[in-house]
């Protein structure tokens, strides 16, 4: 969809339209918008940020104040057909919870997250020594809201701990998908859709 963030034009795209969506971190609502005006969903949010959620009621969007480590436990099981976590799940306490509160509130989960194991992230710990400014990780480490760094590879150990099943991956590098053999390696971005 013209004019999203290529991770959430991805997962717009996989979305079906008509169905009921739960972004958690909508940020400032732009997949909210999308999928409410293109595809016809019932799109609901929550967002951490005051700033982001006033934005967002402004715009019409259905969105409250909430926080993902402890209010997604208010919602009931299955009440949304797609629970969204974008550019979120390392900045929660606790991803594995959040993570289990994604699958119990919708029947499809989406989550994407810059990954840390890309190479030039490697390469400028290996020769640097210190933590990388890129792309998808641009501010210093004392900036960053990110408080786990995940990796494609950890990801996966995460959800095969839990027992959940992926449907689909994609990965991006910069501003594109890619298709590359070694995606821990190669992407910059992870998009995965989980179910149980």
């Amino acid at each position: 969809m013209i004019g999203l963030r290529p991770d959430l034009a991805v997962i717009a795209e996989a979305v079906a339209p008509g169905k009921r969506v739960l972004d958690v971190g909508c940020g400032d609502g732009a997949l909210l918008a999308a999928l409410r005006d293109e595809s016809g969903c019932d799109a609901r949010g929550m967002e951490l940020d005051p700033a982001n959620v006033a934005h967002c009621v402004a715009r019409g969007l259905s969105v409250i104040q909430g926080d993902a480590d402890g209010d997604l436990a208010f919602y009931p099981d299955q009440s949304f057909d797609y629970a969204i976590l974008s550019q979120t799940l390392q900045t929660t306490m606790r991803p594995d919870r959040v993570l289990d509160e994604l699958l119990r509130i919708g029947r499809i989960a989406f989550v994407s997250f810059p990954n840390f194991a890309h190479w030039r992230v490697r390469l400028s710990l290996l020769f640097g020594g210190r933590m990388p400014v890129t792309h998808s990780l641009p501010v210093e480490w004392y900036e960053t809201q990110n408080i786990h760094h995940v990796t494609v590879d950890d990801f996966r150990a995460l959800v095969a701990t839990r027992g959940y099943r992926i449907d689909s991956t994609w990965f991006l590098s910069g501003d594109r998908q890619t298709t590359g053999p070694a995606p821990n390696l190669m992407a910059e971005h992870a998009i995965f859709q989980l179910s149980r």
